[in-house]
């Protein structure tokens, strides 16, 4: 079976490809293909409060093109979601119901909880040790999705409209900073000492890549802490030139970086593994989960 997920963020859309095959009765997922388009509409939505019509122009072309890629890889099954600009978007609805009647791809958008549960839902927790718990920091352009587990159990899974580009727009204020790190040392604080951070997100992954670290090594705090430095110190220019980023993800990479550092800052966690997981994996593990229900097989 092959599935696909749309992913339609405020930084960027991402189309995810993959083939579902079982293996001794367990569901394997392996990616095909990954798309990124920088749509970038959170710089029109947590502004003017509404998606322009270049963005939306832009919407429509992007879809379109992940439908014929769809098409041309035989996908069996779709499933699309937006999440913080679409949420704060007041011609959201008519984007959706545009896209819907020329592309056949009904977007859902989803609110900051079901995103952190989406992510959730890679399951890798299942894969760690009980010994520790796991602070998921999934850090987008509006909004940063944290989840948090115990014992392999989910203890509590919360969203808040601290961002990338939010940060950029300076429309993140003291008292939102503030109610973070209030509710992530509350909840935190019985499990001191013994969390564990795991990041998701193209920054945090790009972060990784540039540190060369071998994969499942973790990154410390510290490290975190002298990139968030190093980046501030250079220009957007340099940043792109330097580091052979695109200027898309050289201006988000530094608050970002913030983002991560504060979340594990106030959870005690000293480091962070980076495993490549995001949204769209967590949409495609959700499609299959709702195929199965409905009897289809693999």
């Amino acid at each position: 079976m092959r599935l696909t997920a749309i992913d339609i963020g405020s930084n960027a859309a991402r189309l995810l490809i993959s083939d579902v095959t079982m293996n001794n009765g367990k569901a394997e997922f392996n990616k095909i293909n990954l798309v990124r388009v920088p749509l970038r509409l959170g710089f029109d939505v947590f502004e003017k409060m509404e998606i322009s019509p270049e963005k939306t122009r832009m919407i429509l072309h992007t879809i379109k093109a992940y439908q014929h890629l769809c098409e041309a890889y035989k996908v069996d099954h779709i499933k699309a979601a937006a999440t913080s600009a679409m949420r704060d978007a007041s011609n959201a609805g008519d984007i959706i119901d545009q896209v819907k009647k020329e592309t056949g791809i009904l977007i859902e958008v989803i609110s900051g909880g079901s995103e952190a549960k989406l992510i959730y839902e890679n399951h890798i927790a299942e894969n760690l040790d009980k010994e520790h718990a796991y602070l998921y920091i999934d850090v987008g352009g509006g909004s940063t999705e944290l989840t948090f587990f115990a014992g392999n159990k989910l203890v509590f899974s919360s969203s808040f409209n601290i961002g990338t580009i939010r940060l950029l727009k300076n429309q993140v204020t003291d008292g939102q900073w503030d109610g973070m790190k209030d509710y992530i040392k509350r909840e935190t604080r019985n499990y001191l000492n013994n969390i564990i951070a795991i990041g998701s997100g193209g920054n945090i992954n790009k972060v990784f890549s540039i540190s060369k670290r071998k994969e499942g090594k973790a990154l410390p705090m510290e490290l975190l802490k002298d990139y968030h430095k190093e980046f501030s110190n250079f220009s957007l220019e340099d940043r792109m030139r330097i580091y052979k980023l695109r200027e898309d993800r050289a201006d988000v990479i530094v608050p970002a970086l913030l983002i991560y550092i504060n979340a594990m800052r106030w959870a005690n966690a000293p480091e962070i593994y980076v495993p490549k997981i995001g949204l769209a994996d967590g949409l495609i593990q959700h499609l299959y989960a709702d195929l199965k229900k409905q009897g289809v097989e693999v």
